[in-house]
């Protein structure tokens, strides 16, 4: 079996899906997890022979011990885990709906802590972990109280995880990425959420408008450098920021 073994969480869409797409071309062999199995299935098909997907929702730890079963029996072993599966509803806190709150803690926080915990036993030394966080945790975006709390716990995570695996030769890289689009991309938010999430950055000097938007692609080669690392190299933190849109100048 040629190339890599590389499992991405929510591989249906935007970054995970241009991820899974990236690597594939590349000639790994990528795993594509999300929730719904018909939905990372259509885009399994789509990308072609190097991409298996496997239906996984990383909040349930059932799910994900099932999910990594599938990929201990079909490849034996897992060279690099992306976890980049979360979930991005700005709200209030005494807004807040218990859904609201849990779901995001357990997208974001507690299901790359289940999926680490499945992918150790099928690393070996020079496996990889690359946890993907946000700008918000550095940034002070509106309403975003949980989701940057679980990022930022997901970043804490990390560091400590990378000591605990340090022994066996297994990295664990985060990479927090500013605003990004491109093919797949999905950002559900009602109307009336996404007036006040604008107006109240606006408040607080984000003008989001101008603060620039990477596309997919561009950051790909990041990626595969941190795959590729030597082994004699370890990459804690990178930080991915959108560069501004320059003003037009007036004629």
């Amino acid at each position: 079996m040629a190339g890599k073994v590389i499992a991405i969480t929510g591989a249906n869409g935007g970054l995970g899906r241009a991820l899974a797409q990236f690597f594939a071309e590349g000639g790994e062999q990528v795993v594509l997890l999300g929730r719904k199995l018909d939905k990372v299935q259509e885009v399994a098909a789509a990308i072609g022979g190097n991409a298996f997907a496997v239906a996984c929702d990383v909040g349930k730890p059932e799910s994900v011990t099932a999910a990594f079963k599938t990929i201990a029996d079909k490849y034996g072993k897992l060279d690099v885990l992306i976890n980049n599966a979360a979930i991005f509803h700005p709200f209030l806190i005494e807004e807040a709906t218990d859904e609201q709150i849990l779901a995001p803690v357990l997208a974001n926080l507690a299901g790359p802590i289940l999926c680490a915990r499945s992918a150790i036993p099928l690393m070996s030394r020079g496996g990889h972990i690359i946890n993907v966080s946000s700008e918000s945790v550095t940034v002070p975006l509106p309403h975003l109280t949980v989701y940057q709390a679980t990022k930022a716990g997901l970043e804490n995570f990390s560091e400590h995880l990378q000591r605990e695996l340090e022994s066996k030769g297994i990295r664990v890289t985060v990479v927090r990425a500013g605003q990004m689009m491109g093919p797949g991309m999905s950002l559900e938010m009602e109307p009336q959420a996404a007036r006040r999430f604008h107006m109240e950055s606006m408040k607080r000097g984000l003008n989001l408008a101008k603060r620039g938007i990477t596309m997919y692609p561009s950051t790909m080669p990041v990626f595969r450098m941190l795959v590729d690392l030597a082994p004699d190299l370890q990459v804690g933190t990178v930080v991915l920021m959108a560069r501004a849109q320059a003003e037009e100048k007036a004629e």
